[in-house]
């Protein structure tokens, strides 16, 4: 994993710099700098929290890299930065092969699946069946009898279909396998689950930038993004049938929904799956993913930790509400609960942080 990535990806960290050095212009003797790096999902809500965050706390600068979770994850285990963001929480054996970490969940949103088709009256319509046809490469056509059942009355182009994924380790391919896993047999046997999968089909991209920018560019494409990638750049969203048997377009309602569905478990297990909820489920998108910071949880800088502590507390109790603003699902009270006790494991050389 490259540490940087070219094109779009360099304007996104350049972008980030811009916004850090517009909020901190004013230097200081005790200016704290917190680095970050990791989820392409969940930089847009980042971008916000970092903003809003810095207004109060004006000696803070926050730089955060969009190179997607597993790219975060090797940063935060070679210790090059002080949090890292990942749409896939780690596993036991994850945590294992790593200096301690607390992960907690900071977000939750819908990945989306995006497309480029002309023609279309309504949104795009897919069961999970057709959906899984697609990446496994079984349905090579917009003219397939089964896309044709799911958009009934629908004049679908003659196009053939170009599927695009993620090329690098990416939380957001953690979530949409996991729930390709879950609906059918065939994926989870053949491809199964996780941050890099050996795709049966398609184009790579790097990120949810580059994965817009091939959809943008091949007409007949269709990828999987988080949703405020594919609002900023105009793409249509499908609407995708979940177990109730409603086609439900991605939304913060219908995460919640999600979320609502799972909180139960999600009380005792934070790093439960909440896609493919079940039929009780009515209006929730089953697309949907929690998103987690990893962080450290000692530290030697008495000032950075202290700092650190702050922002994550800001983000998972205030920053809630200005996420929903930008298509992300507020966390369950329990949640938040939950993580503000995990937040209290942090230390610095081995004490509370105060």
């Amino acid at each position: 994993m490259h540490l940087l990535r070219t094109g779009a990806s360099a304007l996104v960290l350049l972008s980030g710099l811009g916004l850090l050095t517009a909020c901190n212009s004013s230097s200081s003797s005790e200016n704290v700098a917190l680095n970050g790096a990791g989820s392409t999902f969940v930089y847009p809500v980042m971008g916000r929290w970092i903003e809003e965050f810095q207004r109060s706390h004006t000696t803070v600068q926050i730089n955060y890299q969009s190179i997607g979770s597993g790219g975060g994850i090797q940063q935060v285990k070679s210790g090059t930065v002080d949090f890292g963001a990942s749409d896939a929480p780690l596993s036991d054996q994850d945590l294992a092969q790593m200096t301690p970490v607390i992960q907690i969940p900071e977000s939750a949103g819908p990945v989306c699946v995006t497309y480029n088709l002309d023609g279309l009256q309504k949104p795009l319509q897919l069961s999970s069946e057709a959906l899984a046809g697609i990446f496994l490469g079984k349905i090579t056509s917009w003219q397939d009898p089964l896309l044709k059942r799911d958009n009934p009355g629908e004049k679908l182009p003659t196009t053939k279909i170009t599927v695009v994924h993620r090329a690098e380790s990416s939380g957001t391919t953690a979530a949409f396998t996991t729930y390709l896993a879950a609906v059918s047999p065939e994926w989870a046997q053949q491809v199964s689950k996780g941050t890099a999968v050996k795709w049966p089909v398609g184009l790579g991209a790097k990120g949810s930038e580059g994965v817009t920018g091939q959809v943008k560019q091949f007409p007949g494409a269709i990828s999987y993004v988080e949703l405020t990638y594919a609002t900023q750049n105009k793409l249509p969203v499908a609407a995708i049938k979940n177990q109730a048997g409603n086609f439900v377009l991605p939304s913060t309602a219908g995460t919640t929904a999600a979320i609502d569905a799972f909180k139960d478990l999600l009380a005792k297990d934070p790093r439960t799956p909440i896609a493919n909820p079940p039929a009780s489920a009515t209006d929730a998108y089953p697309i949907s993913t929690l998103t987690f910071l990893i962080i450290p949880k000692d530290g030697k800088d008495v000032q950075k930790r202290a700092a650190l502590k702050k922002f994550v507390m800001y983000v998972v109790t205030d920053g809630q509400q200005g996420a929903a603003g930008l298509n992300y699902a507020p966390l369950p009270d329990a949640v938040k609960q939950l993580d503000v006790q995990t937040l209290g494991q942090l230390t610095v050389n081995g004490s509370p942080i105060q």
